[in-house]
């Protein structure tokens, strides 16, 4: 899988492009799988960011189902102690938010967060040990963190928003639903000479509701792919400065530690938001 004409990067420049290029693989013009000469191809797979992502929340499924089945009150683990804590913490988060019923809102928060939180933090894995142990074992390209790529992130928000149009639908069937992008801010006239006004804020509605409904998914995925990808870059930028790098890395890595945290619970709880929303009948 190692690219052609790979060679170590020389200038600052080539060390930041190559740590920042995904591990590519798309069908050429002749109809041939080819790697890493994918560039301008919208059809091009990040193996990489799916690796990670993948892995990341197998490694999640995993521990966390170990926990379920081992759950004890004889005597309490420190890991066990720890999944209680982070479950707690989101099923309180979910009371607090969600203002509809349903079995899913807590699962998907928990699964939100975990996974958002274990992706962002491969962020503090040193810059150069992976991307160097992979091209050991000839593959040129490999970017470790899966939420600075912004297909990963665009992906869950677009399911973020598949829900979000299911429960607008399951809570207040597909009038309720169009009533909402049709019939809001604006009231329209339903008597008198205001009704050749009608169809004009109808439609002026209309634009305003969709692109409101639309920024959800796009805000949700941008917000997490700037605030990860930037983190990444000033990795990068960090280690180019040789042995001056160890102090600053630690300083970054710490106030970083916040950042992946945060961004993590943002996106769990615009979530919740946006589905207590569309379960909201008044």
């Amino acid at each position: 899988m190692a690219s052609e004409g790979g060679h170590g990067p020389q200038t600052s420049s080539d060390y930041i492009s190559h740590h920042l290029q995904n591990l590519q693989v798309c069908k050429s013009d002749s109809g041939e799988w080819v790697w890493n000469q994918c560039a301008g191809n919208p059809m091009a797979i990040n193996v990489d960011s799916m690796f990670w992502s993948v892995l990341l929340g197998l490694i999640f499924v995993i521990a966390f189902r170990n926990v379920a089945k081992k759950t004890t009150t004889a005597k309490v683990g420190k890991f066990q102690a720890f999944v209680e804590i982070i479950v707690e913490f989101v099923n309180n988060s979910v009371k607090d938010t969600f203002h509809g019923t349903s079995r899913l809102i807590a699962p998907l928060g928990l699964t939100i967060f975990v996974w958002v939180f274990l992706m962002n933090l491969m962020d503090l894995v040193p810059v150069d040990w992976i991307p160097e142990l992979s091209k050991l074992m000839g593959i040129e390209y490999m970017k470790v963190v899966p939420s600075t790529d912004v297909n990963i992130t665009f992906g869950m928000s677009i399911a973020v928003f598949f829900l979000i149009i299911f429960y607008t639908i399951k809570n207040k069937g597909v009038g309720g639903f169009i009533g909402e992008l049709t019939l809001h801010p604006i009231a329209p006239p339903t008597k008198g000479l205001g009704l050749l006004a009608a169809p004009f804020i109808i439609a002026f509605n209309f634009i305003l509701e969709s692109v409101a409904l639309l920024a959800k998914p796009v805000s949700l995925s941008l917000r997490l792919f700037g605030n990860m990808f930037a983190g990444e870059l000033i990795f990068i930028l960090i280690a180019l400065l040789g042995l001056w790098q160890l102090p600053l890395h630690f300083g970054w890595a710490v106030f970083h530690v916040l950042i992946v945290t945060l961004q993590a619970f943002i996106f769990m709880m615009l979530t919740i938001v946006y589905l207590s929303l569309a379960s909201e009948t008044h």
